[in-house]
């Protein structure tokens, strides 16, 4: 997967003005999630037949096509994080700040900040390097009424400055960035956070303890198959991602943020090997 962006491109998207509840309910926030795929209804065959030669998983058109469907039935718990983004987006989000959702994809997450935030003087800004997931999160974006603009822009998150933020989300694509980059990530966006401001980290972990390890591992499977995917799809999958997504465990991710400045942090949420953080930048940090 290539990590670089040539050419950073950033857009606006506008849309009209509109009432936005701060107490969406987690049904509610499902549903806008799937709402928002704009093709929730396709279903994912990309590995179903057998494939002769296995590429490196890319966020590409054809992933884009079945994102919903694939992030519904793969990752335990996503919409459930998805809301809660939200809720603490309301909670954290300052006044005349930015709100960062760094590898927005869809942007599923970007519009629960939307729907939440009521601060004044806020904006979003979405960032991907997926060329088809940006067009397609603007397209399903415009859709939505709110007064609460969204810069979006085509790049890699490793470029993108993190200034003035009250919030920040990484929404499973830490992941996705090599390792040696991630520590300096981590403490831009640190450093580019406003004191009292948040960092919300969602992540699929490993465990030291090998025991562990397997058994979450066999639960992640056992969900894929209990949601449809076969056993030829499940493996084919994973042959793909196992160049691409690396993954920490918590305790890396622990002292990675620890390094980086933040002193209030912890696991929030988990369902077997996924979960999500969340770390807070002191309020008297100078």
């Amino acid at each position: 997967m290539d990590l670089k962006a040539r050419h950073p491109v950033r857009e606006p998207v506008t849309t009209r003005p509109g009432p936005v509840s701060p107490n969406d309910s987690i049904e509610q926030n499902s549903r806008f999630a799937h709402r928002l795929s704009g093709c929730a209804s396709m279903h994912d065959q990309i590995f179903a037949a057998p494939i002769a030669r296995l590429g490196d998983f890319c966020f590409d058109e054809q992933v884009v096509d079945v994102f919903p469907d694939m992030i519904q039935r793969s990752v335990p718990g996503y919409s459930n994080i998805i809301s809660a983004i939200g809720m603490m987006a309301a909670r954290y989000a300052q006044p005349q700040s930015r709100l960062y959702d760094l590898g927005c994809s869809l942007g599923a997450a970007t519009q629960a900040m939307r729907r939440h935030v009521t601060q004044p003087g806020c904006q979003i800004t979405a960032v991907d390097l997926s060329h088809p997931m940006i067009e397609r999160a603007r397209a399903h974006l415009s859709g939505f009424k709110s007064e609460v603009p969204v810069e979006l822009i085509e790049a890699d998150i490793c470029d993108i400055p993190i200034e003035n933020a009250s919030v920040v989300v990484l929404n499973f694509t830490l992941q996705f960035v090599a390792p040696e980059k991630r520590a300096a990530l981590i403490a831009r966006i640190f450093d580019g956070l406003r004191p009292g401001g948040i960092l919300i980290l969602s992540e699929k972990f490993r465990f030291d303890d090998e025991q562990v390890n397997e058994l979450l591992i066999d639960l992640h499977l056992d969900f894929k198959r209990a949601n449809g995917y076969s056993e030829l799809e499940i493996s084919q999958k994973r042959t793909a991602l196992e160049n691409v997504m690396r993954t920490d465990t918590l305790a890396v991710h622990q002292a990675r943020l620890r390094d980086a400045g933040f002193t209030h942090l912890d696991l929030w949420f988990q369902c077997f090997n996924f979960g999500s953080m969340i770390a807070i930048k002191a309020s008297d940090t100078n």
